[in-house]
C-alpha cells in the first residue's frame, strides 16, 4: 500500500523528493527506492528512542534518553557517530546490550538529516509534525463519538486540516528552501570541478 500511495503522489505531480521521514515502516522503506530512487530515508529519532526504551528498565530511561539526545545534538555526522560509539559502550557497561544493539543497528538511518542544511535539522529529524496533526484529528473526532455517515467525519477532518494549514502552517515558512538550493548548487559545482 505504501508503494501505491507513493505512485499516486508521483502521478499527481510530486517530484524532486530528496528526503522521506518515517517511523521504520518496512513497506515504506522498501518502496522509497522503487518510486523515489533519488530520495533518502530518515528514521524518526523519537521513534528510535521509543524502540530503545522498550528494552531499557524504567529506572534508567532518563539517563539513556540524555545519552541518545547527546548523539543527535552534535554539530556534524562524524561527531554524532563518535558520540554514538561512546554511548554504545556505556550502554554495554550498564548491561543494556539489547539497547546497545538497537542503537548500533539503527543509528545510520537516524543521522540522514545531517546530510542536509543544518538550518533544517530540527524540522527534518522527526515526523512529529504529522503525528501532532493526527493526534489533533483524533482528539476532535473522539469528542463527537459516532458520526451519522462518513461524509460528516470527512467534513470535520477537512475543516480541522484547513484550520491548521491556515493558522499553524500558513503564517510562517516551515523550511527556507534557499539553504537546500545553495547546498545542492555547491555539490553540483564540486562534482563539475572534479570531472
Amino acid at each position: 500500500s505504501w508503494k501505491n500511495f507513493f505512485v499516486w503522489l508521483k502521478s499527481r505531480g510530486l517530484d524532486g523528493v530528496k528526503l522521506i521521514i518515517g517511523d521504520k515502516n518496512l513497506g515504506m522503506v522498501e518502496s522509497i527506492g522503487e518510486v523515489f530512487p533519488n530520495a533518502r530515508y530518515q528514521r524518526c529519532t523519537v521513534h528510535m528512542y521509543r524502540n530503545i526504551f522498550s528494552v531499557v528498565p524504567r529506572k534508567t530511561v532518563k539517563e539513556v534518553a540524555k545519552m541518545l539526545k547527546a548523539i543527535h545534538s552534535q554539530e556534524n555526522k562524524a561527531a554524532a557517530k563518535e558520540k554514538a560509539k561512546s554511548v554504545i559502550s556505556r550502554l554495554r557497561e550498564m548491561k543494556l546490550n539489547k539497547a546497545a544493539d538497537k542503537l548500533e543497528n539503527g543509528l545510520e538511518e537516524t543521522l540522514t538529516y545531517m546530510d542536509f542544511p543544518s538550518e533544517h535539522w530540527l524540522r527534518i529529524r522527526t515526523n512529529n509534525v504529522i503525528e501532532r496533526v493526527n493526534r489533533e484529528i483524533k482528539r476532535r473526532t473522539r469528542v463527537i463519538g459516532t458520526f451519522p455517515d462518513g461524509e460528516s467525519a470527512l467534513m470535520l477532518v477537512c475543516a480541522r486540516l484547513r484550520y491548521i494549514a491556515s493558522n499553524d502552517w500558513g503564517k510562517k515558512r516551515y523550511l527556507n528552501m534557499k539553504h537546500l538550493t545553495d547546498m545542492l548548487a555547491e555539490e553540483l559545482y564540486c562534482e563539475a570541478k572534479i570531472s
